[in-house]
């Protein structure tokens, strides 16, 4: 992707992030976004040692399944019902460097569109096989990998008619406290994206095209699963973009 030629110089311990990129945190079309946006002036604070380096997480909580989420909340002998596929890309940091040892968490609808959780009212059926939530820690590259079923979209109480296209949530936290993402990833081709008020929200075409996930046809399984690509950029000039939030680090 080509630089923008308007982008301010880089400039402190941080990349400043640039809110024209990213989307406003009011966004009336998007309903929960009123209630959400800041109802004063913000002010930029200097993080402090605490929130910059703790707490953190222990490595040893990862479990042998907790990247794969066909099989982790199934009986034994079933298997989570779905298109089966693979996510799998780097985390990196403004400079374009791997970020190890990051954790990266993720959710997820099941293949009908329906989240398991008990304040779900979707009508579309819940696979007992299926929990959508797993886990995973970036290797030396930066790199992560996870087993899944493709979600199925689903109806919002938004607007009238509004949906949510396919997509999987990701949080990816760093060394410490303050040093967390979270955003979301969707699936080339899907023309529901650009129906949605949330994508909506980003008034930059090229920043909405950084999530979506491109098929990666060299790294499917034959007679098993699909795979595709998503790459995650902290900070910087191609930062991937937050949900929403002008806030954070």
């Amino acid at each position: 992707m080509s630089e923008r030629p308007n982008r301010k110089p880089e400039t402190g311990g941080f990349f400043a992030r640039d809110r024209a990129w990213h989307a406003p945190a009011l966004t009336p079309g998007y309903k929960t976004s009123v209630l959400r946006a800041p109802q004063r002036a913000l002010l930029s604070l200097d993080g402090t040692i605490s929130e910059t380096t703790g707490p953190v997480f222990g490595h040893s909580m990862i479990g042998e399944l907790d990247n794969d989420l066909i099989l982790n909340y199934a009986q034994p002998g079933e298997s989570a019902i779905g298109e089966r596929i693979i996510v799998h890309g780097r985390v990196l940091d403004e400079r374009a460097r791997p970020v190890a040892g990051a954790l990266v968490e993720f959710w997820q609808a099941n293949a009908g569109g329906r989240y398991r959780h008990k304040k779900e009212t979707y009508l579309a059926a819940i696979d007992p096989n299926f929990g959508g939530c797993g886990r995973a820690i970036t290797d030396e590259d930066g790199h992560y990998h996870f087993r899944t079923v493709r979600p199925g979209a689903y109806p919002w109480p938004n607007g009238i008619n509004d949906w949510r296209p396919a997509h999987i949530h990701f949080s990816i936290f760093g060394h410490g406290f303050a040093q967390r993402l979270i955003t979301q990833m969707y699936f080339e081709g899907d023309p529901m994206i650009w129906k949605c008020p949330i994508v909506g929200t980003i008034p930059d075409k090229a920043a909405i095209e950084q999530l979506i996930a491109p098929l990666d046809w060299g790294n499917t399984i034959p007679m098993d699963s699909r795979a595709y690509k998503f790459d995650i950029v902290l900070r910087g000039r191609r930062s991937t973009m937050f949900e929403n939030k002008l806030e954070g680090n």
